[in-house]
């Protein structure tokens, strides 16, 4: 067999070379056993027939190996590779690269190259490199005894020159051409020199810390390229002062010299293993042409019939129509800093719907101008890009820094949903995953009236009954209509445990904190009744908004600061004889020695007569069948 390989290949890729795209044979392959890397990575020894150089495979070329497309033996050209410094050794990481012969035995008797000046003076003289040098070998492939000699004319392009601008330069052991553009998903961290091009899709505020080594500030912002690869970049300290002001979101950006680390899951959602830390050294250019190649934002969305399902605090995407909003309210974190939250809810064609709980600045960008438009009568389409799943009573998604909302987007998942929508969607009942539902969720569709509460003895068993009441308010206890509650955040979690003012300062038993203002929080009591009958329910902080339109503290305000009786009377009024679909959760619960059925108003939505005509038309049929 007789088989050319590129002379002086592995010689002119140390000293620079990344277009020759040469012949090379595989020595040896290793599997690099490090618990730290997120995935397999072989090692390769290539050679040239006269020189053998140690080599790095990208990872998204391991699957060749497993799959035995590469092997030792194997010949193999070179497409995308560079060259780059490890421990002070060269070392060569190969990109990409396709396989010419499978197996073969070992061409020439290549020794290891020594890296010297004199020897890369030796092996790159001024002139062009020597032609390929032809070894032949009469034994044949194990695989293929017998099989005639064959003749492999070399697939390469003709012999490696160094670029104009470099001739003359002497020996280019520090590499000091530009380093060439490639797509983010064949970066990694054996790259010494790389650089890609990307549009920036998010960008996250800058937080200031303090830990051992003491203050510092950081920041980050999201990338995404024309193939689609996304990753996060993060600075620190004196790179934020860089580049914090000279980034921004929709910008595309050619971006160098960074370090790249593995990306921590906890708090990065892209699906890349590697995180670029941009250094005082990197370099980060604007593109000042437009470039149409590189989209402007990538989603995955779910349906929200999916969310039930997700894991807690993963991240995902979801689209769907905003159906209500609910009032930005203070919130007071652990750490004494004061943010907002507002409560909105999405459905979609899927038939369920869900709680997306904006926070920060969020409330009152996006948050009021959502607000406006559901009070003017429009029902927009919102896109959530990174939210964040939570599993407290039931399934909701969280804004978090990375977050992007984008209301009534022109995407083609926004004009088909909004079509349904218009079509007949508006009407369609949707069942909310969210606040206190339990899995499987089938007991929520589950309606009941008053009076079958008590005759089938709901809420007397371990678990408690879910059912959904169609009553009306007639009675609301107003001297007692709220308490005083905790404000600061436990994790993302609002505290709301009852709070007392000892002295000047309110105090929380549970957080072991003072603070000058408190939150309000609804325990209202109400009375409901339909045709069958009344009973007494609980309504507490979001629920109690939903039925009064106002948040407790406001009320609160009214009742006791300004003494406003009449204003507050009238609010009281006008949600009496009001008629919802109440939520239900019942269960029975220990008051003292004596045990009672408590229920509680988990969700109050106002009755939607086109769907509730269908659904009473959907009794009448089953009972003349």
């Amino acid at each position: 067999m007789a088989v050319n390989l590129t002379a002086n290949a592995i010689a002119a890729i140390i000293a620079g070379d990344v277009n020759s795209k040469p012949l090379v044979q595989i020595l040896d392959i290793k599997l690099i056993a490090a618990a730290a890397q997120p995935k397999e990575r072989y090692r390769l020894l290539l050679s040239d027939a006269v020189s053998s150089q140690h080599a790095m495979l990208a990872t998204q070329l391991s699957d060749r190996v497993k799959s035995g497309q590469v092997r030792k033996g194997s010949v193999v050209q070179l497409i995308d590779y560079i060259c780059t410094s490890s421990q002070n050794r060269k070392i060569i990481v190969v990109l990409n690269m396709e396989t010419i012969i499978p197996e073969c035995e070992i061409i020439g008797n290549p020794k290891s190259l020594v890296e010297s000046d004199s020897t890369a003076q030796k092996l790159l003289p001024n002139s062009s490199l020597d032609h390929s040098t032809r070894v032949s070998n009469n034994r044949f492939n194990a695989q293929n005894p017998g099989q005639s000699l064959q003749s492999f004319p070399p697939t390469v392009q003709p012999p490696y020159q160094p670029p104009p601008n470099y001739r003359n330069h002497g020996p280019m052991l520090k590499n000091d051409a530009p380093a060439r553009i490639i797509p983010i998903t064949a970066l990694n961290p054996y790259q010494g020199r790389w650089a890609i091009k990307a549009r920036v899709t998010a960008k996250g505020d800058m937080r200031r810390y303090n830990n051992a080594r003491g203050d510092g500030k950081v920041f980050s912002f999201d990338l995404l390229d024309s193939d689609g690869g996304e990753i996060r970049v993060t600075c620190f300290n004196a790179v934020v002062d860089r580049f914090y002001d000279a980034i921004e979101i929709g910008k595309v950006y050619l971006i160098s010299k960074g370090s790249l680390k593995p990306a921590q899951k906890n708090f990065n959602h892209l699906k890349n293993e590697w995180e670029i830390f941009l250094e005082t050294t990197s370099t980060v250019e604007l593109c000042p042409e437009e470039d149409g190649s590189i989209p402007r934002q990538q989603f995955s969305f779910r349906p929200i019939s999916e969310i039930e399902n997700a894991e807690n605090n993963s991240i995902l995407d979801v689209i769907g129509i905003v159906i209500s909003v609910n009032p930005s309210v203070p919130i007071m974190r652990k750490n004494g800093m004061e943010t907002q939250r507002r409560i909105l809810n999405l459905k979609d064609g899927s038939g369920k719907s869900v709680e997306l709980t904006l926070w920060g600045e969020f409330c009152n960008r996006e948050g009021q101008k959502l607000k406006e438009m559901i009070d003017s009568g429009s029902f927009p389409v919102l896109a959530v890009k990174a939210g964040k799943v939570n599993d407290f009573n039931g399934k909701s998604i969280g804004s978090i820094s990375s977050t992007q909302l984008f209301i009534d987007p022109d995407f083609p998942e926004a004009c088909g949903l909004r079509n349904w929508f218009d079509r007949g969607g508006k009407n369609v009942a949707s069942v909310s995953i969210s606040r206190e539902i339990i899995p499987g969720g089938s007991k929520n569709e589950i309606r009941k009236t008053v009076s079958q509460i008590k005759d089938e003895g709901l809420g007397r068993s371990d678990k408690p009954d879910w059912v959904m009441v169609k009553a009306t308010i007639s009675f609301i206890k107003t001297d007692t209509f709220c308490y005083t509650a905790c404000p600061l955040m436990i994790g993302d979690r609002q505290c709301n445990k009852k709070v007392t003012k000892p002295g000047n300062m309110w105090t929380c038993d549970r957080c072991n904190q003072e603070f000058e203002e408190c939150d309000y929080r609804y325990l209202l009591q109400a009375q409901i009744q339909d045709h069958t009958g009344l009973t007494w329910v609980t309504a507490f902080q979001e629920s109690g908004e939903e039925i009064l339109g106002c948040s407790a503290k406001e009320l609160y305000s009214l009742k006791y600061e300004e003494q406003d009786d009449d204003k507050f009377g009238g609010i009281i009024r006008s949600r009496l004889f009001n008629q919802y679909l109440f939520r239900l959760k019942i269960k029975e619960e220990m008051y003292g020695d004596e045990q009672r059925v408590k229920i509680t108003i988990v969700k109050a939505d106002n009755v939607n007569r086109s769907s509730e005509s269908r659904y009473m038309l959907d009794l009448i049929s089953k009972f003349t069948r």
